[in-house]
């Protein structure tokens, strides 16, 4: 029985392993060729750099990915912010006040899900050139912040139901009232949640390539995935630049996970077991 087990967790973890070798097989192959002569990329991709050119990555940036970067700092930060301020207050009242249609708004937000990307283009498209945001950050902001919320209130509701309605209680024989409530007890309480939805909706709205390519037209205000196809035109025969562009350009996601991990695990596992 306990040579049935171990065999069972052995092979369990050697899966495991090899999983974690195929995604991260990718990355080191990038990481190692961004510091390569183009020479030795096209010789062989896969020995270590004679000479190890953090030049690339200067060039990188230089010739415009800071730019790019900065674009995509601006428009993720104002994304994330206002989805999470949004989608807290909307999960907050649908799931803390007795309203009688509160189930239909819940189906409707929800039903945003079903909702893809290509078919709301043109639409989308019509709408921001007779408002005349076609070609703005906000261009790209609000669709994204409409097309997050009923993703994010799905994350959101499990946990705020595993929340125990007594310390709301408590905090109204307290003299607090709805918003206090849920400044002061539910937000702190539900930062695991916050931080699984911002680093979820982050890896969307960063990463995001449909949107970005058909609103936007300005070079100035392009984010990384469009600055890194015009990158790869400007660039031309300088693939290892190219390379060490999208290290950087992968660096940001990389390093929030990493920083919040622990409340990203405990956010998705909580809101699942509880809710």
């Amino acid at each position: 029985m306990k040579k049935g087990l171990s065999l069972k967790k052995f092979i369990l973890n050697l899966f495991f392993l090899l999983l974690c070798g195929i995604i991260l097989l990718p990355m080191v192959w990038l990481i190692i060729n961004s510091f390569k002569t183009n020479v030795e990329l096209f010789n062989d991709s896969l020995a270590l750099p004679g000479k190890w050119l953090f030049s690339n990555y200067v060039k990188a940036w230089d010739l415009g990915l800071f730019d790019y970067f900065k674009n995509s700092v601006f428009v993720s930060a104002i994304s994330i912010a206002v989805i999470l301020v949004l989608s807290s207050l909307l999960t907050y009242g649908l799931t803390r006040f007795r309203m009688r249609g509160s189930g239909a708004v819940l189906f409707i937000v929800l039903g945003g899900m079903a909702l893809s990307e290509q078919v709301a283009l043109v639409p989308l498209y019509k709408m921001l050139q007779g408002l005349g945001l076609y070609d703005t950050y906000w261009a790209v902001i609000l669709p994204y912040i409409a097309f997050r919320i009923p993703f994010t209130v799905l994350l959101m509701r499990s946990y705020f139901l595993a929340i125990p309605r007594e310390l709301e209680e408590a905090a109204i024989m307290d003299g607090y009232n709805s918003f206090q409530i849920f400044w002061k007890i539910i937000v702190p309480l539900s930062k695991p949640v916050f931080a699984s939805c911002a680093i979820v909706n982050l890896n969307f709205v960063w990463n995001e390539f449909l949107f970005a390519n058909v609103f936007l037209e300005r070079k100035e205000i392009m984010t990384i995935p469009i600055g890194l196809m015009t990158f790869k035109g400007d660039l031309r025969q300088d693939y290892t630049v190219m390379l060490a562009g999208i290290a950087i350009a992968s660096l940001p996601m990389i390093l929030a996970f990493l920083c919040m991990q622990k409340q990203f695990v405990r956010g998705l596992t909580s809101g699942a077991v509880k809710g």
